[in-house]
């Protein structure tokens, strides 16, 4: 954990945000995968980590704003515990770790709650939500409607603007990344099952004493934004995109795309689209300065995107009017980035209304803009990802050309020659600083160059 400093600061931060009640930090429970005794990996309520540091089941904790206490709620290890599990220091000794002196049983919350105005964030698992009801009355269909949206807006102001010591964990987590992608591009061969690919990244992780940040995405099939399926088997001429990432010891995530090609080099085609890409990007990531708006930031990319693909013959006209009409969206179906911290999507728990836009940014309901997770202005401090794409996916083509939809801009007929091209995403995790941004980690390579380079080594 953090320096107990770190915890003190952060919650004293909270109280100055929050008049008066009680803040109410629910931890997670272990979660069973098939009975009590056999369950998932833990993984800790992320806000819980931010402002209490303790990454272990069963605790809850109070931030009691008028008089300016704290209690932890949990119970020791019994002797019977202690049997399966080892020795393990009291509540008390972990508590003095982090600044707070009081500790109690996981009974007495109810008393403290009782009577008192009770702020509490989302929740999302159903063990939580059933102790919210316990301890304040409230069915669990209505709990949503209780939430406090002072202590949602005071957290995510907080948690938005990362400390040097979050940046450091953020940066431990992509040096794992930089391993994990560069020994998938000198995985991915023809033959090999993609599965066999993803299997040895996680190792990567595991063997450091972490966890995936997210399910890895690794497929052929890069068409499917968010495609699990690892089950192909990888042939000549190919591209894998590989959407991956790690958690650092202290749970801040990493989050990077790279897209390799099977075998080691990439197509005509395959060349001429990644590089749209990856132009896209690097113009989006130099647009990047404190009070920019990120929906600006990711219409840019969709302009670079479009331009390029102008070029390919596959849009014509004007590319800024294309952009406008959405006939982008038929290649880039989805928003540019999201901000990154403990959570691979940060705080998206909390609501994406509530983290990426503001009471005047409003989401938008076309398609495509719908989909962007961040839209208002980025400031120092923030981490965003930045991920376009170019995606050819054959039931959206069809649905769009026998609709004739934005047959003014699209050239269905090139468009086709690309029906089974898959699709192409390049990603990377960016600070945004006082006068700009920059790129966090160690370089993962991404010219066409250096991935050629490395898969075909």
């Amino acid at each position: 954990m953090f320096p107990e400093a770190v915890y003190v600061e952060r919650r004293r931060r909270l109280r100055e945000h929050v008049g008066s009640g009680v803040l109410l930090f629910l931890g997670n429970e272990l979660s069973p995968i098939n009975y009590d005794d056999n369950c998932f990996p833990f993984r800790q309520d992320s806000s819980f980590l931010y402002y209490f540091g303790l990454d272990e089941p069963g605790l809850a904790a109070v931030i009691d704003v008028d008089s300016e206490t704290e209690c932890v709620f949990g119970n020791d290890l019994t002797v019977e515990e202690i049997v399966w599990t080892g020795p393990q220091p009291p509540l008390r000794e972990k508590c003095g770790k982090i600044g707070v002196a009081e500790t109690a049983p996981p009974g007495e919350l109810e008393a403290v709650l009782k009577g008192r105005k009770v702020h509490f964030l989302p929740q999302y698992q159903g063990a939580n939500i059933l102790k919210i009801h316990r301890l304040l009355g409230l069915s669990p269909r209505v709990i949503h409607e209780h939430v406090s949206e002072p202590l949602i807006r005071a957290v995510v102001a907080q948690r938005s603007v990362k400390s040097l010591e979050e940046i450091e964990q953020i940066e431990a987590a992509l040096e794992i990344s930089y391993q994990m992608q560069t020994e998938a591009m000198r995985l991915a061969r023809p033959d090999v099952v993609e599965r066999e690919v993803a299997a040895a990244m996680q190792a990567i992780a595991l063997s450091q004493g972490v966890q995936l940040a997210f399910p890895t995405i690794f497929s052929v099939h890069g068409e499917t934004l968010h495609n699990l399926d690892s089950g192909n088997v990888m042939r000549a001429g190919d591209m894998a995109v590989n959407d991956s990432g790690a958690e650092s010891p202290l749970r801040y995530a990493s989050d990077v795309t790279r897209t390799i090609p099977v075998g080691g080099k990439f197509s005509p085609k395959q060349h001429e689209v990644y590089s749209i890409v990856l132009h896209a990007q690097t113009r989006a990531i130099a647009a990047i300065k404190p009070s920019v708006e990120f929906r600006e930031i990711h219409r840019l990319a969709c302009v670079a995107l479009t331009a390029g693909l102008r070029d390919l013959g596959l849009v014509k006209g004007d590319v800024e009017e294309a952009v406008k009409a959405g006939a982008h969206t038929l290649f880039f179906q989805c928003g540019l980035g999201h901000m990154m911290g403990l959570d691979v999507h940060d705080m998206q728990g909390l609501g994406e209304d509530r983290v990426g836009y503001t009471d005047e940014i409003k989401r938008s309901n076309d398609f495509g803009w719908g989909s962007l997770r961040l839209a208002k202005a980025v400031e120092p401090g923030f981490v965003v990802t930045v991920e376009p794409g170019v995606y050819f996916i054959p039931a959206l083509i069809d649905r769009w050309q026998a609709e004739r939809k934005l047959d003014q801009f699209i050239n269905y007929d090139a468009v086709e020659e690309y029906r089974h091209f898959g699709g192409v995403r390049i990603e990377d995790d960016v600070l945004v600083t006082a006068d700009g941004c920059r790129l966090l980690g160690t370089p993962i390579p991404k010219t066409v160059e250096e991935v050629e380079a490395l898969a075909s080594a």
